[in-house]
């Protein structure tokens, strides 16, 4: 099989798998409330084939087509390649999808381009089971997301401690088939509507919890795999009316693994902390951040447009206090583009001959959440109550109501009541519906908490030496650091020495 199409998608999620929506166990392939969820997703696999220059590639040792989001970067110009790819997929919902099948994508390739640090362990079985699950993707197309967050309910103690301890992901059994694992990960987008699940690494794991220490890739529809999904915020609307609602959530579900067995082939790190807590720094930034900055980009990009069209609507694109709203996002832009082009523009092998962006594309991840959130902000501002102002384009078309709607709602500047509507009705759904919200929340923290990323930041700027300003700076005047004075309690030998 090549690349699928959106009916070939459909197909594939006809299986078991255990779903529950609420207190309803469903077939997502039938129940109404996914409908355009999967009408969203199905459009992807479509729009894959509409822009094949862009997104897809032949493979050179298999002579297959696939997404380009599975090459593993060795040079420039696959670099180049990717951010084409990249930023044609996430114009299909021009940022709103967070977790289109090319994210986990890039993920799994970013792993499969470090045999350097799966050798670490000694035992090649491990990187051959990945590489052969790579190319299965590759084959198949499949839709894959993760579940990667450890279930820590208790955030008093540790990750693994307490309570933690029983609940989290780990392995139970080994048997001759495979590990039998057990308990809860978080928080698995796209979900209940992927062909399979990629459990990886995503924070480092101490010496004596090796049982947790996993890597796996499973069908959705393994026994035991339980799917909780969140309440369902798409709804049924015409595009024209919620253009996001309508098409692109994703949903997010927490996965209970009830003693799930793995298959041998299927597994890839079983309590290896060497290769564990490696991969994840290895590939997570200059690799995986190239598809979620350049989706961010785009994002911001229609943000812009779309805060702009609001500005003309109602006559207010003069005002300087909303051209500073408007150039403020306009900045959030332009900042995410360049570090995104100097990022790519000064990549290089990392090891084992994978090729990524500079890690300094890590910052935007320190921004991006504040950015998004003020966005939504500025939408609100801008917007006011006209964002509650908007019939649906259906009702301009009533004999009745649709005269009264094209005298008393027009738009300024000679634009069309519909046009205006369509404008506001947008906006509300990008930053106000109930998927608005809950996207603004998964920006915040789908790449980590804010405080995190900022000490990560940190903790590499001082590992790389970036640091010694304020010492140059007095020893070009001629002074001599002042050393540090001996403790006063030095000579004080302890009680029981």
């Amino acid at each position: 099989m090549t690349a699928r199409n959106g009916n070939q998608y459909r197909t594939g999620l006809a299986d078991d798998r255990e779903v529950w929506l609420g207190d309803e166990r469903i077939d997502v392939t039938v129940h109404p409330a996914f409908a355009g969820s999967l009408n969203g997703m199905a459009g992807y696999f479509d729009y894959q084939h509409k822009y094949s220059d862009d997104c897809l590639m032949i493979d050179p040792e298999t002579g297959q087509e696939h997404n380009v989001s599975l090459l593993r970067p060795r040079n420039r110009e696959d670099i180049e390649r990717r951010h084409r790819a990249f930023d044609r997929l996430a114009r299909y919902s021009n940022g709103m999808l967070g977790r289109t099948p090319d994210y986990v994508n890039v993920v799994l390739a970013g792993h499969a381009s470090r045999q350097d640090i799966y050798d670490r362990s000694g035992d090649p079985v491990y990187f051959q089971r990945l590489e052969a699950y790579w190319r299965l993707v590759q084959e198949q197309d499949l839709a894959l997301t993760h579940t990667i967050v450890h279930a820590a309910i208790d955030k008093s103690v540790g990750e693994l401690q307490g309570i933690n301890e029983e609940l989290t992901l780990r392995v139970v059994e080994r048997t001759e088939q495979g590990v039998v694992v057990r308990g809860a990960k978080m928080l698995a987008t796209l979900g209940p509507i992927a062909d399979e699940l990629y459990v990886y690494p995503a924070t480092p794991i101490q010496k004596g919890f090796e049982e947790y220490a996993l890597s796996f890739a499973i069908p959705v529809a393994s026994r035991g795999v339980v799917v909780v999904c969140r309440d369902h915020y798409g709804v049924d609307m015409d595009v024209a009316d919620r253009p996001f609602s309508s098409r692109f959530d994703e949903q997010d579900a927490v996965i209970i693994f009830d003693d799930v067995l793995v298959p041998w082939d299927r597994v890839f790190i079983d309590g290896d902390l060497g290769v564990y807590n490696a991969i994840n720094a290895a590939t997570a930034t200059g690799n995986t951040q190239q598809q979620t900055a350049i989706r961010a980009a785009v994002k911001l990009e229609f943000a812009y447009d779309l805060c702009t069209q609001m500005a003309k609507v109602t006559a207010t694109d003069g005002k300087p206090d909303v051209a500073s709203l408007l150039g403020e996002i306009y900045s959030y832009l332009r900042i995410a583009r360049s570090v995104v082009a100097d990022a790519e523009n000064r990549a290089s092998d990392w090891g084992g001959g994978a090729f990524f962006c500079h890690d300094d594309i890590s910052s935007l991840r320190t921004v991006l959440p504040i950015w998004m959130a003020r966005v939504n902000d500025i939408i609100k501002t801008m917007g006011s109550h006209n964002l509650l102002a908007t019939p649906t384009a259906r009702a301009f078309e009533d004999p009745r109501l649709g005269p009264l709607l094209h005298k008393y709602l027009p738009g300024a500047n000679g634009i069309a009541p519909e046009e205006r509507a369509r404008i506001f009705r947008t906006a509300w759904d990008f930053a106000g519906s109930a998927l608005g919200s809950r996207i603004e929340l998964y920006e915040r923290f789908y790449l980590g908490s804010v405080g995190r990323a900022r000490a990560l930041d940190h903790k590499k700027a001082q590992a790389k030496g970036e640091t010694g300003a304020f010492a140059a700076m007095f020893a070009e005047a001629g002074i001599a650091p002042v050393p540090a004075p001996a403790d006063e309690f030095d000579d004080v030998v302890p009680t029981g020495a």
